[in-house]
C-alpha cells in the first residue's frame, strides 16, 4: 500500500518563499517563554539539569560522573531520556508532513496539546506536593519536565519554516550575530524570542519566590496560548463561513 498524502506546501515557482504570519510568530514566542519557565523550574526547584538544553545536560552528566555524585547522575540521565522520548515520539505522529511556511499541521497542533496536558498534570502533582516533592517525585517531574521539551523541540522542527527553535537558543544567537547583524540583515524576531526567554524563566521565578505551589501553572497557560495564536486564522475562516457561529 503506498503512503498517505503528505501536506504540500502552497508556494508559486518563481515567487520569495512564504513567510510566517504574525500570529505563527507571536505562538513560537509564547513556546520560547513557556520552556524558560520549564527550565527555572527544572534548574532550580528539581535536580539542577536542565529540561530542554541537553548540550549542558551533557556536560552536567560528565561532571557528575567526575565527583561519583549518583544524584547528578541520575537528573542528568532522567532528563536525557525524556527528551529522547519526547522528540522521538513527536517525529513519529509527525513522521508524513512536510512543514510549510503557512501553518503548523494538525499532527504538530496535537503533539503541542499533548504537552500543554503533562505540563498541566505537572502542575497539579506539583501544586499538591506543596512545591516541595520528595526525592521519588521529583525523579518523576524531571523527566516530565524534559519529555514536555522533547514534544516541543521535535513539533519545532516538524513545522519547518513555519517554527523555530524554542528550547535551545544558541545556535539562533550565533546566526543571528553572523547572517543578521554581521550581514546587515538582522531579524526582529530573534531578540524578541531572546527577551521571551528571560521573561519567561523571571516569571516563573517570581512565583517560584513568593507563591511556589502555583509555580507550575505557568508553562501549560503559555502553551495553550501558543496553540490559540497559532489557530487564530483558522478559527476566524471558520467563523466567517456561512453557517458559522
Amino acid at each position: 500500500m503506498s503512503d498517505a498524502p503528505r501536506e504540500q506546501a502552497t508556494e508559486v515557482p518563481g515567487e520569495p518563499p512564504a513567510e510566517p504570519g504574525t500570529h505563527l510568530r507571536v505562538a513560537v514566542v509564547l513556546l520560547v517563554a513557556a520552556s524558560g519557565a520549564v527550565e527555572t523550574i527544572s534548574f532550580t526547584a528539581l535536580d539542577h539539569v536542565f529540561a530542554g538544553v541537553m548540550t549542558s545536560n551533557l556536560a552536567l552528566l560528565g561532571m557528575a560522573v567526575g565527583r561519583a555524585q549518583a544524584t547528578g547522575v541520575t537528573a542528568a540521565v532522567l532528563a536525557l531520556a525524556g527528551f529522547g522520548l519526547g522528540a522521538a515520539g513527536t517525529a513519529r505522529c509527525a513522521r508524513r508532513q512536510e512543514g510549510t511556511a503557512t501553518h503548523w499541521s494538525r499532527p504538530v497542533l496535537l503533539c503541542l496539546a499533548g504537552e500543554a496536558l503533562l505540563l498541566a498534570a505537572g502542575a497539579v502533582v506539583w501544586a499538591v506536593l506543596g512545591g516541595a516533592p520528595g526525592r521519588a517525585a521529583r525523579d518523576v517531574l524531571q523527566f516530565g519536565a524534559a519529555l514536555t521539551m522533547g514534544i516541543q523541540s521535535g513539533a519545532m522542527v516538524a513545522a519547518g519554516r513555519a517554527a523555530a527553535p524554542t528550547t535551545y537558543l544558541t545556535g539562533t544567537l550565533a546566526t543571528y550575530i553572523v547572517k543578521g547583524v554581521g550581514a546587515g540583515r538582522p531579524n526582529r524576531w530573534v531578540p524578541v524570542r531572546l527577551a521571551a526567554l528571560i521573561a519567561g524563566a523571571a516569571a516563573c521565578m517570581a512565583v517560584l519566590r513568593t507563591a511556589p505551589d502555583w509555580a507550575g501553572l505557568l508553562p501549560p497557560v503559555l502553551v495553550v496560548s501558543a496553540l490559540l495564536s497559532a489557530g487564530a486564522p483558522a478559527n476566524r475562516s471558520r467563523r466567517a463561513a456561512p453557517g458559522g457561529e
